[in-house]
């Protein structure tokens, strides 16, 4: 299965007093590497987004199998799990690189709704077609 991939080395910022990754930045790097497969693989819905198309997410999730910390790096790995009518949800994977191979250390899972802003409501909307073709490339 093709995955696309965003790679991210651990700051000190996204640590606790204990050292670990504090369990919201999962969540947080969900969204970033979504962000970068949006200018990697749909740039023009990134215009669109200035003009009232919205992706906003309905439902977020993660599973955590081991600890990162400062400096790990980390590769998140995206793939399309079901595209129906105005909803995307997608499948994260977090995996842990070190010399001697990869570790898995969560899985998540996120729902976004596109959505158009008309006027001062926000209505369901289809999923734009560059957006919809640029995710069937990485369908689980």
């Amino acid at each position: 299965m093709k995955a696309y991939e965003y790679l991210h080395i651990v700051s000190f910022e996204e640590t606790n007093l204990v050292g670990n990754v504090y369990y919201a930045n999962y969540v947080r790097w969900q969204g970033r590497c979504r962000e970068m497969f949006l200018k990697d693989h749909a740039p023009e819905i990134i215009k669109e987004l200035s003009q009232g198309l919205a992706l906003v997410t309905v439902r977020v999730s993660c599973e955590y199998y081991s600890e990162l910390f400062a400096f790990d790096q980390v590769v998140i790995r995206m793939r399309l799990k079901e595209l129906l009518q105005n909803r995307i949800t997608m499948l994260f994977e977090y995996w842990r690189i070190r010399d001697e191979g990869e570790e898995l250390v969560a899985k998540g899972e996120q729902q976004a709704a596109c959505m158009r802003r008309e006027e001062e409501k926000t209505v369901p909307t289809a999923v734009p077609i560059p957006l919809k073709e640029a995710l069937e490339c990485y369908r689980a």
